[in-house]
This record gives C-alpha cells, structure tokens and sequence, in this order.
C-alpha cells in the first residue's frame, strides 16, 4: 500500500501484521496492553466531544449520531469501541492482515456491525475521496509508527468537517519515555514485544499541537496517560512524559 506520498512505514506493516492471530485476545494476546489501554481512550474522546457542545440524545448511546474516522486502526479494537457507543464508524489502516481480522470480528456482534466499515488503505488514499466528510477523526497509538507525522495529520485533518474534532494519542520525546515505553515495557516487563518502538519516532505534544494549528486545528485539551502496573490500568493525568492525548478542533469556514 506504500506509495510515492505515502507515510507508511512497511516494516511497521509488517511488525503488527505479525500479532494477527492474537489481535482479539485481551489475555495472553500481543496487543494485550492496547485492551488495557481501550478505555482511558474512549473516556478522552468522549470527553473532547461534550467539551465541544456534543450532547448525546441517547443515553444507551452516547456517540450517536457522530460519525468517526480511526486511523490507523489496527484490528478494530478502538473503532470497535466507539461503535459500541454509537458512533458511526470508519476504520482505515494500511496492513491487509490487521483489516481482514477486524472485519471478521466486527461480524460476531451484530449490534454494531452495521455502524462500522473497513478501509485497508492509507490516509492520503483515503483522503482524496472523503473530504471534510467526518465529525471526528481519532489516530491512536500511530504517529509513532508513520515516516512523516506532518503528512499524516495533515491528511487526517482534510477528512474532518470544519468544526470536527481530532484526537492523537502518542508517545512523548523524553528520558521518561524510552526508559517507560521501550525499556521496561518491552525488555524488563515485555508487555509489549520488542522492537515495538522506536524513540527517534516519538514527538511531544507542543509539535503535535504546532503541526495541528498549522493545518487550522485549535487545541483544546492536551492530557497525560498514565499507567497503574499494580491495577493494570490507564488513566488520564496532568503528567504527560510517557503517554499523552491531544484533542483539537478544526476552524470553522468563514463565509466572505
């Protein structure tokens, strides 16, 4: 799927296409700590959207109504997530293996399958055709893998509707994070396995945020995850030196 503008890094296909068989597996599985960290990433966009005036009309459904793109989005394990909430969902990613697992699973429950589709392609694919066509677009746990983080959310903002949302999760550029995220999860802990990581990938949020703002998007909350090795949870924190998420709104078009 790699092409002449395309930010995808094939070795990073080729890494995750390898957990495949295990995707789904929230015990013994690869991506066991994405399950884990499932929900302190749909509490942030869930609560980016209230902070933005979206008010559910269905409390069984929270995100009803709204209409997301994930990027990036792997097995489907976020896309899957936001769908159980309500939210008309897109997942887009580039590795065929991972797409193929997502939408064999998303089969199984066939309260949401009617609220997702899969696209194996890639954002700047993507975006050619589906202009300003989203009310969010959310890239979790991937500008850390893309060959220009600059490009890919440029790309991913021209798919959101003006006044849509963006959410980022990634990893920071500090001491704190390759001792956190590589070090002790993928040698010491191996939660993760290694060569998941690469600290020269990691960007801190004031670029996330400058690279945003310089493609009409406003920040509007910028938080820290952290992780509890004792309860094997995340939650959302003021400190942002491993994990953090970034939410922004694109400007609204001003009639001449």
């Amino acid at each position: 799927m790699a092409n002449a503008i395309s930010t995808v890094d094939p070795k990073e296909i080729d890494h995750y296409s390898a957990w495949k068989n295990s995707w789904w597996d929230e015990n013994q599985g690869k991506p066991r700590l994405l399950h884990t960290f499932n929900p302190a990433r749909v509490e942030f966009v869930r609560k980016g959207l209230a902070n933005t005036g979206f008010i559910s009309q269905n409390l069984a459904l929270p995100l009803n109504g709204i209409k997301i793109a994930d990027v990036g989005c792997g097995g489907g394990i976020l896309t899957e997530s936001l769908a159980r909430a309500g939210a008309q969902m897109a997942g887009i990613d580039a590795a065929t293996d991972l797409i193929d697992i997502a939408k064999e699973h998303v089969q199984l429950d066939p309260t949401i399958s009617d609220r997702v589709n899969y696209f194996c392609t890639t954002i700047e694919e993507f975006s050619q055709n589906n202009k300003e066509s989203y009310d969010a677009v959310v890239a979790s746990e991937v500008v850390e893998h893309v060959t220009d983080p600059e490009l890919f959310l440029k790309e991913s903002v021209k798919i959101l509707k003006p006044g849509g949302s963006i959410f980022v999760t990634t990893i920071n550029k500090t001491l704190a994070s390759w001792l956190g995220a590589i070090i002790i999860a993928e040698y010491i802990w191996k939660s993760v396995p290694c060569g998941s990581h690469q600290w020269s990938k990691f960007i801190a949020p004031d670029e996330i945020e400058r690279i945003l703002e310089k493609y009409d998007c406003k920040t509007k909350l910028s938080e820290g995850i952290v992780f509890n090795p004792l309860s094997y949870t995340f939650s959302l924190s003021s400190y942002k030196g491993i994990n953090y998420a970034v939410h922004a709104v694109k400007k609204k078009k001003i009639d001449a």
